[in-house]
This record gives C-alpha cells, structure tokens and sequence, in this order.
C-alpha cells in the first residue's frame, strides 16, 4: 500500500498577493489579486503634500533660509508618514473612518469641535489650493484672478465624472497628476544647477537658522502645508476602499497599505524638497545681496525666465497648475468625507454634498481675492492655520489607534506611542508659540 497524503488547508490570511490561486476548504481556488490592485489610495494623499500651500511656504523659505530649513521638510514628511499610515490601519482595522469615530465614540460637544476645527481646516486648504489654481491660470493665460477662483469649481464635476468609471479611476488620474509635477520639477531643479551637497546635507541635520526672526513661523507652516488635517479624515476613508473589496485580510491590507503610502510620499517629498531647492538656488542669492524674498508667484515666474529661461518659466506655471487643480479636487473628496462622517449624511446625494462643500470652503478665497489681498500672504496664513488645527485632529488618531477595543490586534505598538505623543505635544508648543509671535506676546514674530 502507498502512503496516504495529508492535504491541510490554508489559512484564510493570505500573506503576499502574487497571482496565484488558494483554496479554503469547501470553496473553490480564489486568485490572490495582482499586488498593483493594492495601491491607489495614497496616490490622492500624496497631492497634498506639494500643493499651492506648499509652494509658498517652500518659496519663502528658499528664497530666505536657502537650503536650512529643508530638514524642517523632511522631518515634516516623516512624521506625516507615520500620521497617514495610521489614518489607513485605522480605516482597515475598524471598518470606519476618523469622522465616523469621531462623531460615534466621543460627546456631541467634543465631536462638534473636531467638526469645526475640520471645516476650518478645509477653508484653509481650499484657500491655498484656488489661490494657487487662479494664480497659475493667471500667468497662462492673463485670466483675472477671481474668475480663476470660480474655475476651480469643475472639480466637482470632474470627480462625478471619473465615479462613472470607478474609484479607481479617480486614483489613476492623480497617479498622473503626481507624476507629471515630478517630471516638471525634475526638469526645473536640474535648470537651477543647485550645491547638491548643501542639499543632501540640510535635508538631514537641524540648523540654528530655525531659532531667527520669521524662521519658526515658516517652519510652523512648512509643518501645517505638509501634515494637512483633511487628509487624516480622508486617508482612513479611502483605505476602506480596499476593505470592502475584500482583496485580503486586515493585516495584509495594511502591510501593502504601508507601501503604498510610504512610496507616494517620498515622491510627494522629493517634488516639495525640489520646490525649496529651486527657491534657494535661484532666489536665495538675490536676498543674500538686496534682502528682497521671492515670495510672490508672480515674481518667482518673472524672476525664473531671465535667470534660467523662458520653458523654466512655463514649467513652474504648468506645475503650480497641476498641483492646484489635483489637491483642491482631493479636498473637495475630504469635504464629503468630513460632512458624511460627522453629520451622517450617507444618503445624500454626493454630488450635492462636494457642490455645497466647494461653495462654502471657496467663500474666503473669493473674498480674499475681491479685497485684493497679497495671494502669497494668505497662503502662508492659510498653512499656519492649519498647523494650528492639526492637532484637533490628531489627537483622535492616536487615541483611537492606542485603543484595543477598536483596533484589536492592529493596536498600536509601544513605539508608535513613544514617537506620536511626543510629537503632537512638540506641534502644540509650536503653535503656541508661533500665536505668541504673531500678537507680539513672545519676541521674533
């Protein structure tokens, strides 16, 4: 008599998507999806990491400090990696999002705060991202600012449109986004011949620059144009778009979330390091001989032509353009997100909820516009503000993450703790102390 062969069955988890098939018991052989099916999500986060905000903060920044304030960048984006992994592993672990949480486990008053504070958050944001857009269309095209702002509206029609197609649609028009702003400003940062040492350099080690006048409130809103308070809300929700199609377990959604998020926002850091880095190179000398700072997008554009050339010119228009029009479209997504999750407005129509977003958070901007205020004064207001507003949104991320009755399993780890307390008592100071600048109760503002 042969041997009889024992057949165990697999598990359910399954622990790296290649292509091959697996069988439970009683069922037939499911294919493990392709292991492209699990990115998408951070490509619509990583938008906001360069949008017209940024560019400010990055211009001013530049043009002043030079190359001094890029490890401010860097730790920004590694903190803001560590704060968007968590937003996706609570989205995956739970089966909800940050509002959703917010507006069921905390009291109304509480949870009415997180609301405002969100909102707030996204009229800042949006004011960036339609200043910047209208801004862009300016230079292109000599359109009047405030009719570039209203233009900034098609996208709410431009997301019902791709819906028709599916979610993954609306990923891969910001996969193209993301990538053709890193296309654009490899062109530009290679244009500007740059001290590749310097860079290298201050991307990594802290500099005493940071302790001068002006120097912390750039840096605070270097910090508020990288780690944005709508992308927290809007990255757990759309890791839920991996859940529901049942691709894998929690667990192995989240170790491919982790990638997904990490590869995006080093690409995401990268075109924001180049923004900085254009800045110092080009503009930093002309403050180091006159003390004039290049913080105007206009005067950035007309600087870039005579120095470097008429295409740098285009390409630094063409991207602000891009990157406008792709983060205000992922704001208006995060403005749903917020309204559904908190007022619990699953059965209105979307369409009717991103019109009546767009319409509300666009409210300053225009105004902003109308009373002729210096675009790249509100922008960089507009970052501090939401610096400010960050923690209201991070602390729920945390609390919620620390706690086993909603994370099971996927609670966060000691390290995790360690790092993101410290972190968002750090934010807390410096806004304090960025305020206290501002009103003139601490020297330096």
């Amino acid at each position: 008599m042969g041997k009889t062969t024992e057949t165990r069955p697999q598990a359910p988890e399954i622990p790296l998507p290649r292509g091959e098939a697996y069988a439970l018991p009683g069922a037939a052989p499911v294919h493990r999806p392709a292991w492209w099916k699990f990115f998408g999500p951070a490509f619509i986060i990583s938008i906001g990491y360069f949008d017209p905000g940024n560019w400010a903060t990055d211009l001013q920044a530049g043009s002043q400090f030079g190359y001094t304030l890029l490890w401010v960048l860097s730790l920004s984006c590694l903190i803001g990696a560590l704060v968007q992994n968590l937003c996706a592993k609570l989205g995956i672990a739970s089966g909800k999002d940050l509002a959703q949480h917010c507006a069921e486990r905390y009291p109304p008053w509480m949870a009415k705060i997180f609301f405002v504070s969100a909102v707030i958050s996204m009229m800042a944001t949006d004011l960036a991202e339609i200043i910047g857009v209208a801004v862009a269309l300016h230079l292109l095209f000599g359109i009047p600012l405030w009719q570039g702002a209203i233009i900034t509206i098609i996208d709410v029609f431009l997301i019902l449109l791709l819906n028709r197609w599916g979610f993954r649609a609306v990923e891969m028009v910001f996969l193209t986004f993301l990538t053709s702003v890193s296309v654009m400003y490899v062109a530009e940062m290679f244009m500007s011949r740059p001290d590749y040492m310097a860079v290298a350099l201050d991307s990594v080690i802290p500099s005493a620059d940071i302790l001068a006048a002006d120097a912390l409130f750039v840096a605070v809103g270097i910090i508020g144009a990288t780690i944005m308070p709508h992308n927290l809300y809007l990255h757990s929700h759309l890791a839920l778009s991996r859940l529901r199609e049942k691709l894998a377990a929690p667990e192995t959604l989240y170790r491919w979330s982790l990638w997904d998020t990490n590869i995006s926002l080093f690409v995401a850091w990268f075109i924001n390091a180049a923004i900085l880095v254009v800045a110092a190179a080009v503009f930093h000398p002309i403050f180091l001989k006159d003390g004039t700072v290049i913080q105007s997008f206009n005067d950035a554009y007309k600087t870039l032509v005579p120095i470097l050339s008429q295409s740098a010119g285009l390409i630094f228009a063409l991207a602000l353009l891009v990157s406008g029009v792709a983060s205000s479209t992922s704001a208006t997504l995060a403005g749903q997100v917020v309204f559904e999750g908190f007022l619990k407005m699953e059965h209105v129509n979307p369409f009717l909820i991103r019109l009546v977003t767009r319409l509300v958070t666009m409210a300053p901007a225009l105004i902003a516009i109308l009373m002729h205020a210096h675009p790249v004064d509100i922008l960089m207001w507009s970052q501090v503000i939401l610096s400010i507003q960050l923690p209201f949104a991070m602390l729920p991320l945390v609390m919620l993450t620390d706690d086993r009755a909603v994370m099971g399993a996927m609670v966060n780890r000691g390290w995790v703790r360690l790092v993101m307390w410290p972190a968002t008592a750090i934010l807390l100071v410096l806004n304090i102390v960025v305020l206290g600048q501002t009103i003139g109760w601490i020297p330096g503002g």
